[in-house]
Formats: C-alpha cells, structure tokens, sequence
C-alpha cells in the first residue's frame, strides 16, 4: 500500500495534511516528521515510504538543501515541495533539483489531493495557477549543473558534504557517521572531484547556494 511521510513543524498544518491525503488515497499509510532530521530518520526507518510532503523552511532545513538531501540519499522516494513561496523562479530550481511536484500553501485540499494521487502515478504536478508561468521561467544559472554535481554523489557521500557545511571536522564527521577518519578522507576527495572543488570551505559554499529565504518569517527592511 502507498505511504506516505508528512514534513511540517506546525502540527495543525500537518493535520489537515494528513486528513486530505487518506482522503485521496484508500489504505494511505501516513507518518509525520516535523524537522528535516526527523524526515531522514524516518526515511531510513522505513524503507516503503514513496512520498514526502516537504516543508522548504521546517527546522534543519534551508530552502532547497533538505530537497537535495532527500534526493540524494533517497532517489527512489518522489517529493512534492511545499511552500509559502509561489514564486515560479523558486519553483522552477525545486523541480531542476529533483522535485516531483510543488504545492504552495494557499492551495486548496483538492489541489493537495491532485497532487498526491499525479505524484503517486508517476506524474508530475503543479498547480493550475502555476503551470504556465513555470513553463516559461528559465532555470538559474548554473542550477541544472549544480542539481547534477548533487546528484552523482552516493548518499554517505552527501552525508559527509553536509556535516561538512556544518563547520564538523573531519574526526567529529567520522564519530558522527560511526566511520573511521580515512574513510571521511575519502569521501571529501571524492565529494572535491565531483563539485570541481578544491577545498571543504568551497564545498560547503556549494550546499548553501541552495538556501532560500522564508517568506514567512522575512521582515522587510
């Protein structure tokens, strides 16, 4: 049966996310995690999840990073980006990073439960409002090939690439990995190679390029 994992901190939010997708999907599993730590534990706690419903600014989370996170660790699991920001630039870099469909915050529970039973069909989706605009958007510079670079990495290798944008060195990424410190090594100069990097402080730069602004907590000057 499909399952799917909701990923929101605001837990009324996560509710009527829960209640809408068992609506559009009979026998619809459903697990919640409500910070992108808790999404990866999830995800590696269980194995049949095909679909996450990812919240672009829960904690642990920076814009795209936790998009490319789960990509990168998970590839076989699909994830629909929701979000606040509608902006079809943003939309269009969610899909270029892997995004299987995006659902802005303002859309309505049918749309949440079209994008579901797209998104389990294979499909990909968008809303209505958002389709034409996001055909027409061009993808940043350079966003396509940093998707690429992400993806080649294996997903210890991403793992690493993440603590390591943590400011972790090397011994702290090992004891936090249960992993011997060469085999950190190992993995930078692989991570290196991939990125077209020369360094750790580079690399981390590569993984915040991902970051977005949350337009919910942005406070104009």
């Amino acid at each position: 049966m499909p399952t799917l994992l909701v990923a929101d901190d605001h837990p009324l939010f996560r509710a009527a996310l829960r209640g809408a997708a068992r609506d559009a999907v009979d026998g619809l599993v459903v697990h919640e995690a409500g910070s992108l730590d808790e999404v990866l534990a999830a995800l590696e706690r269980e194995p049949d999840i095909d679909l996450v419903l990812l919240d672009l600014h829960m904690p642990g989370n920076h814009g795209l990073a936790g998009l490319a996170a789960v990509r990168a660790q998970y590839p076989h699991v699909a994830v629909v980006v929701v979000s606040a920001n509608d902006d079809p630039r943003i939309v269009r870099r969610a899909l270029d990073h892997g995004a299987a469909g995006y659902l802005p915050k303002s859309s309505g529970l049918d749309e949440l439960r079209d994008a579901i039973r797209a998104v389990l069909a294979c499909e990909q989706w968008l809303p209505s409002s958002l389709r034409m605009t996001v055909a027409r958007t061009q993808s940043a510079s350079g966003d396509a090939d940093l998707a690429a670079r992400l993806a080649s990495l294996s997903p210890q290798q991403f793992r690493v690439l993440t603590l390591v944008a943590q400011g972790l060195l090397n011994k702290q990424i090992a004891d936090r990995l249960d992993v011997q410190e060469r085999t950190v090594k190992a993995h930078l100069s692989a991570i290196f190679e991939r990125l077209g990097v020369r360094n750790r402080t580079q690399a981390g730069v590569v993984l915040r390029e991902l970051e977005l602004t949350d337009p919910a907590r942005h406070v104009p000057a």
